[in-house]
C-alpha cells in the first residue's frame, strides 16, 4: 500500500536502495548493499546494547536539548508540552502521541497551529503493554515524544515528504549515528487520520516514525486501512514522532532501558528490595541485555512466549531456567515500579484524580499494580516516596507546587487499597465456592471482581490455590483492563433527520466566535428540506459543551419563521424551525436571502450560567487545591450545573 508513496527524490539522491524483507514481507530503504533483512524486531535482533548507536551519550534531559534547538536551529517553533491527560478531547483519556495535542480541530483545518512548523517534546501515556513493562528491557507506560509538525493546505505548502527525511537523517547524523539506518514502509493510522509512514530503525531498535497524514476516517472513503475507510483531506500534515527514551537508550547502550533513563533510581530501589543490581558484573549484565535483546522475538502477552524468552535467555547465557528466574523476576518487578513512578508522576501532576471512572480508573489501576509489585519485593518505602522521587527529576516547577496533594491522594490511595485487600478475601473466600463444580474461575470472572470491587487477580489467585481451584489469569490482564478503559465509549448515535445530505453541504461560517455578542445577521440559504434551513453563515449556537441551542427567528420580507433547535451535524449547522414543512405559504428556498435575529434574553441567561461555572471552578480551584478541573456541565434559563474533580469529600 502507498508504494508510489515512499519514492523519495531523497532517497534516490542519497544512495538508498529499496528492498523487501525476506521474514516479514514488508519494504524497507537501506544504504547498505548487503542488507536483506529490514532491521526491526522480530526480524533482526538488538544489536546496539553493548555498542552503543551514538558517538556520546546523552541523558533525558540533554537529548531533548538536542533534539528541540536541531529543530529551531530549523525554523520551527519550540512549544510547550501539553498535559498528559487529554482534556480537549471527547474520545480518548490519555495524551498518546504529540499529535494528539492537536487533534480534531487543528488537523481538520478548524483551528490553526499554535504555530507552523513546530516542534515540541509531548509527555505520553500507553498502558496497551502494562504488563509488557519491565519484562521486556523496552517498554514504558509513560515515554516522551519529541515531535515535528508542519500543518500544511493545497494553498500553502511549508514541507512535506523528503524534508522530513532529510531532517531525520541529517539529526542521526549530528548524534553520531553510523549510516546503517533502514525506513521500512508501514501504512499508518489514529484518532480519526490516515496516512503512509516511515518507521526509523537503527541497531535493530525503532527509534522514530514519519507520518505523511493526509487521510481522514470518512464511511464514502475508497482507501480501506485496518478495517477502516479514509478520503483525502484538503489538509496535508507531517506527524513525527522521536522516542526521546529509546534515543537515550541507543546512547548508551544499556542492557535495559530503565537502566537508561532511570539509573539513580533504579539503583535506589534495587537497594530497597536487597537485590544486587551491579552492571558492572558482565555475567549479570549479560543476563539482563540477553533478555533484552530476544524479547522482541516474542509475545510477552502470553505465557507460553514467556516461558519461551525464559527458556531461550537461559540457553543462550547457559543457565537453569528457574536460576534465570530467580535472578530476573525481582529486578522486573523493580523496573516497572520505577516505570509506574513516573507514570503517576505525570498523571498526578497534570491533574488526574484517581477514581473508579475515565482516566481516573486508569490512574487507579496504576497505583495498585504498583503497591502490588511494592508488596511482592516487601520494600520499606512508600509509593509517595517513590513518586516524588520522579517528580523531583521532571523539574517542573507547577508539579512541586502540588506535592502536598499529590502526597494526600496517594496516601488515601494506599489506604483504600489496603482496605480493599483486607474486604476482598472474604468475599472471595464466599464468591469462589460457585465454582466447586467447574474448577476453574474464568478470565471474565477475575475481571468483573477487579472492576466491581477492586480486587487484584493476585489475591484471587492466592484464594482459589487455596480453595483447590484453577484460574485463567492471563499474563497480559492488566493491559487487557486498561484496553477496556483508555477509550471513551462512542456516544449512541442520534440519527438526525438528513444527516446524509448535510455531508455535501459546505461547512457553516460560526459568526458567533467573532462577533459573541452581536444577535442579529444576515445569511444566505445553502438548502431547505423538511422543517431544516442551511445557511452560509450563523449566529445561531448550536446544542453543545452542556449548553442548549440558542432559539430566534429567521426572516424574509414577508415571513417569520421560529427557530426552536439548532444542531452541528459534521461543521453544517442545521436549523430547525417550525411549520415549514407543514404549511405550504412558507416559501423559502436555496438561493434566499435572509435574516436570522436570536433570542436575547435566552442567549444572556446560557452565557451568565456559563460564565458562573467557571467562577465556581475557579474559586474550588482557590479554596480545595489547584487539582480541580471541570468533567461536566449543564446549563439552562434557570440553572447550571457544575462537575468537578476532588478526591475526598
Amino acid at each position: 500500500m502507498f508504494e508510489h508513496e515512499y519514492q523519495l527524490s531523497y532517497f534516490k539522491e542519497n544512495g538508498f536502495m529499496r528492498k523487501q524483507c525476506p521474514k516479514c514481507g514488508g519494504h524497507f530503504w537501506t544504504r547498505d548493499e548487503e542488507r536483506e533483512t529490514c532491521g526491526d524486531a522480530p526480524c533482526d535482533e538488538y544489536t546496539f546494547i553493548g555498542d552503543p548507536t551514538f558517538s556520546k551519550e546523552y541523558d533525558l534531559a540533554s537529548m531533548r536539548e538536542a533534539f528541540l534547538s536541531f529543530f529551531e536551529a530549523n525554523d520551527h517553533t519550540r512549544i510547550d508540552r501539553y498535559p498528559v491527560i487529554a482534556r480537549w478531547r471527547d474520545d480518548i483519556y490519555l495524551t498518546i502521541a504529540s499529535i494528539a495535542d492537536f487533534q480534531p480541530f487543528v488537523t481538520s483545518g478548524i483551528v490553526p497551529p499554535p504555530a507552523n512548523p513546530l516542534c515540541v517534546s509531548q509527555p505520553c501515556i500507553r498502558l496497551d503493554d502494562l504488563d509488557s513493562v519491565g519484562r521486556s528491557g523496552r517498554h514504558l507506560t509513560n515515554f516522551e515524544m519529541m515531535a515535528h509538525h508542519t500543518f500544511n493546505n493545497k494553498d500553502h505548502e511549508i514541507y512535506w515528504k523528503d524534508q522530513t527525511v532529510e531532517y531525520c537523517d541529517r539529526l542521526l547524523s549530528e548524534l553520531g549515528a553510523n549510516r546503517d539506518v533502514t525506513y521500512k514502509e508501514e501504512p499508518w493510522s489514529g484518532g480519526g487520520n490516515a496516512g503512509p509512514c516511515l518507521e526509523v530503525i537503527t541497531g535493530g531498535l525503532e527509534l522514530a516514525t514519519l507520518v505523511f497524514m493526509n487521510l481522514r476516517e470518512s464511511d464514502d472513503g475508497d482507501i480501506k486501512i485496518k478495517e477502516k475507510n479514509y478520503a483525502e483531506m484538503d489538509n496535508y500534515i507531517v506527524d513525527t514522532g522521536y522516542g526521546l527514551e529509546r534515543f537515550v537508550w541507543a546512547s548508551r547502550g544499556s542492557p535495559t532501558i530503565y537502566d537508561a533513563i532511570f539509573p539513580d533510581i533504579v539503583d535506589k530501589i534495587t537497594e530497597y528490595a536487597g537485590i544486587e543490581h551491579s552492571l558492572q558484573d558482565p555475567e549479570y549484565a549479560e543476563v539482563l541485555a540477553q533478555n533484552a535483546r530476544l524479547s522482541g522475538l516474542f509475545d510477552l502477552d502470553r505465557s507460553s512466549d514467556l516461558e519461551k524468552l525464559r527458556t531461550t535467555v537461559a540457553k543462550e547465557i547457559k543457565i537453569d531456567v528457574e536460576r534465570l528466574k530467580s535472578i530476573i523476576e525481582p529486578v522486573e518487578k523493580v523496573y516497572a515500579i520505577v516505570d509506574h513512578s513516573r507514570c503517576l508522576a505525570f498523571m498526578l501532576g497534570d491533574g488526574i484524580i484517581p477514581s473508579n471512572a475515565k482516566a481516573g480508573y486508569l490512574a487507579r489501576l496504576v497505583i495498585r499494580r504498583m503497591l502490588r509489585l511494592m508488596d511482592a519485593l516487601k520494600l520499606d518505602v512508600s509509593i509517595t516516596e517513590l513518586v516524588e522521587m520522579q517528580m523531583e527529576t521532571i523539574h517542573d516547577p507547577a508539579y512541586m507546587h502540588r506535592i502536598d496533594t499529590v502526597r494526600e491522594i496517594l496516601d488515601l490511595e494506599d489506604k483504600k487499597y489496603r482496605q480493599v485487600i483486607s474486604k476482598g478475601r472474604g468475599l472471595l473466600e464466599r464468591s469462589v465456592k460457585k465454582f466447586k463444580d467447574t474448577e476453574t474461575i474464568p478470565t471474565s470472572q477475575l475481571i468483573e471482581w477487579y472492576d466491581t470491587h477492586g480486587i487484584p487477580p493476585e489475591v484471587t489467585k492466592e484464594v482459589a490455590d487455596a480453595a483447590g481451584l484453577e484460574i485463567e489469569f492471563p499474563d497480559n490482564f492488566y493491559s487487557m483492563v486498561a484496553s477496556t478503559h483508555s477509550v471513551v465509549a462512542p456516544a449512541e448515535t442520534v440519527e438526525m433527520p438528513y444527516m446524509e445530505r448535510a455531508k455535501h453541504i459546505p461547512l457553516t461560517k460560526r459568526l458567533f466566535y467573532d462577533e459573541p455578542v452581536q444577535t442579529t445577521f444576515e445569511a444566505v440559504v445553502l438548502d431547505v428540506f423538511g422543517n431544516c434551513i442551511i445557511l452560509d453563515q450563523t449566529l445561531f449556537y448550536p446544542e453543545g459543551g452542556g449548553q442548549p441551542a440558542d432559539h430566534g427567528v429567521i426572516t424574509t420580507t414577508d415571513l417569520v419563521i421560529q427557530v426552536v433547535d439548532v444542531q452541528s451535524v459534521n461543521g453544517v449547522i442545521m436549523h430547525e424551525v417550525s411549520g415549514l414543512e407543514e404549511n405550504p405559504a412558507y416559501q423559502i428556498k436555496k438561493g434566499d436571502l435572509v435574516n436570522g435575529t436570536i433570542d436575547s434574553e435566552r442567549r444572556f441567561a446560557h452565557t451568565q450560567h456559563h460564565t458562573a461555572t467557571h467562577i465556581v471552578n475557579h474559586c474550588a480551584k482557590i479554596v480545595l487545591g489547584d487539582h480541580i478541573w471541570q468533567t461536566g456541565a449543564q446549563k439552562s434559563e434557570t440553572k447550571a450545573r457544575l462537575d468537578i474533580t476532588h478526591f475526598k469529600r
